[in-house]
């Protein structure tokens, strides 16, 4: 409250060109009565749900307009949900100083009047209501602002259009854009960095140094470089050691940012070395390759391999920032390409099977690398995996559906010394394998085994492993992270898009993947 959102909202509207609603008011429209007088008539309780009522019907209702929420609403977690699933959210925030100073009358606000300090408060219902304020795609502060530059801010947001990981004090933007580094700069500055330690390898060095260079040319805090060797070999302890080498040396301290612009093993690397550096610092994500952009910058995990298998040491970490630019898959080959649409097929086979229609009707588009087309479905993985990861962020249940081709593709990987296959190459393998052997359990319906193959090889993917490399990897299966004793935590896809998390003894699975 008293942030500006009435003064703000209707300059949005008039730049944006669309309606604008201020929820408090239609409230007082609709009952006949001030918000004073409802809450002295019904009380908090009757009042919230009589704007969480509106609320949600306003934002879901498919008109186009911008919208002012009471200071309130957001804490009703259903509200906030619909708020970022239907909208762009953009908290407006100020000093306690400054709510009092603009709230006015106070007789009109009962809820600054519980307790009868009005100073103290604020000052609680700030503290209370942190999570729910931090889950918003923008924030600006309205401190000192005028209402047309505030609002210009907001617009300036709608354009960037970014999408939102909601995880309370920990929500972090995706932005998705072609061609433009001034966004991986703007993401940066937001953090208001004391030094940057950017993390890429000789590869992505090599072919978009200049892209790189373009984008940190306006960073003035000391920028620190650490350039990897590439490839799913060099992912170990060693490399991370490398990233604090470097840190430790430029007397980076805990307000610094490690930056990763590569691909997912960068991106690994990197976010475990900021984890754990000065016990966590936070980290950008700026994905390079098709499969980093879809999957693993997103999320939060990060870590690096083991003899014992892949990606066995590590930890959730989450980004403060994703910046997805597309301009980097121009340097990337077909098999790279094909490579990252695995994940995509996954993600779309698992939790959305309006995606998987897309991929269908798109896959020679797709396959040939055409921005216009991998745009709107890489956004759209994306905001499926978000879904995943906003309601199971360590992986204790329904997040282990994105496994879904990775327990048996790690195993392939490994068993191939990460050479043999790509990653994506072999979650593809791992994919078929993997429906396949939930066929034969008799929880899949075959119908989807053939859609997913025929989706794999129109994007040029690999689909068939034989039995006997299956056996000769499965070693590195009962050293997979999501086993317990001698089950493992198994993704079933049960139709398009759904699915779920199963515990299967490793002696029936290795009997369903190997038969005949």
């Amino acid at each position: 409250m008293a942030t500006g959102k009435s003064a703000v909202g209707p300059l949005v509207s008039a730049r944006l060109g669309m309606p604008f609603v201020d929820i408090d008011a239609e409230i007082e429209r609709e009952a006949g009565w001030s918000i004073r007088e409802l809450w002295a008539r019904e009380g908090e309780a009757a009042f919230r749900a009589r704007e969480a009522a509106l609320a949600r019907r306003t934002l879901t209702d498919g008109v186009r307009r911008v919208v002012a929420l009471g200071g309130g609403a957001v804490t009703d977690a259903t509200t906030r949900r619909t708020a970022i699933d239907h909208a762009i959210v953009v908290t407006l925030s100020a000093s306690p100083e400054t709510i009092l100073r603009r709230a006015g009358e106070l007789a009109s606000r009962p809820n600054l009047m519980a307790g009868g300090d009005p100073g103290a408060r604020v000052r609680e219902l700030l503290a209370q209501r942190a999570e729910a304020y931090a889950e918003c795609h923008v924030r600006v502060g309205t401190d000192g602002a005028t209402a047309d530059a505030v609002a210009d801010a907001v617009v300036a947001a709608v354009h960037r259009d970014p999408l939102l990981v909601p995880l309370g004090t920990r929500s972090y933007a995706i932005d998705v854009c072609a061609g433009d580094p001034s966004q991986l700069a703007a993401a940066i500055e937001r953090c208001s960095p004391s030094t940057l330690i950017v993390v890429t390898d000789e590869n992505v060095l090599a072919a978009r140094g200049a892209s790189i260079d373009a984008a940190l040319r306006s960073i003035s805090v000391p920028i620190h470089r650490v350039t990897l060797r590439p490839g799913e070999q060099n992912k170990t302890l060693e490399s991370v050691a490398t990233i604090w080498d470097a840190a430790l040396a430029g007397r980076t301290d805990r307000e610094g940012v490690v930056v990763a612009i590569g691909g997912g093993v960068v991106g690994d690397l990197a976010g475990f070395a900021a984890s754990a550096l000065l016990r966590g610092v936070r980290f950008v994500q700026a994905p390079t390759t098709l499969l980093a952009m879809v999957d693993s910058s997103v999320g939060g995990k990060t870590g690096f391999d083991h003899a014992a298998g892949k990606n066995l040491i590590g930890a959730f970490h989450q980004p403060s920032a994703v910046v997805v630019d597309l301009a980097h898959l121009a340097t990337l080959d077909a098999r790279q390409r094909a490579a990252g649409l695995a994940e995509v097929v996954k993600i779309a086979l698992a939790t959305d099977e309006g995606l998987l229609w897309r991929l269908e009707d798109g896959a020679r588009a797709l396959a040939s690398g055409d921005i216009g087309a991998l745009l709107p479905v890489v956004r759209r993985a994306i905001d499926a995996k978000i879904r995943v990861v906003r309601d199971d962020e360590r992986e204790w249940g329904q997040r282990a559906l994105l496994n879904l081709g990775h327990t048996i593709g790690h195993a392939l990987e490994a068993h191939g010394g990460y050479a043999r296959w790509l990653h994506g190459e072999a979650v593809a393998l791992g994919t078929v394998a993997e429906l396949r052997a939930t066929v034969r359990l008799g929880w899949t319906d075959p119908a989807l085994l053939g859609r997913a193959i025929a989706i794999l090889e129109a994007l040029h993917l690999p689909t068939r492993v034989d039995a006997s490399d299956v056996a000769a990897a499965w070693p590195y299966v009962a050293s997979d992270k999501k086993r317990g004793g001698d089950a493992v935590r198994f993704p079933v896809v049960t139709a398009p898009g759904q699915g779920h998390v199963r515990r299967v003894p490793l002696a029936d699975l290795f009997g369903a993947v190997t038969s005949a």
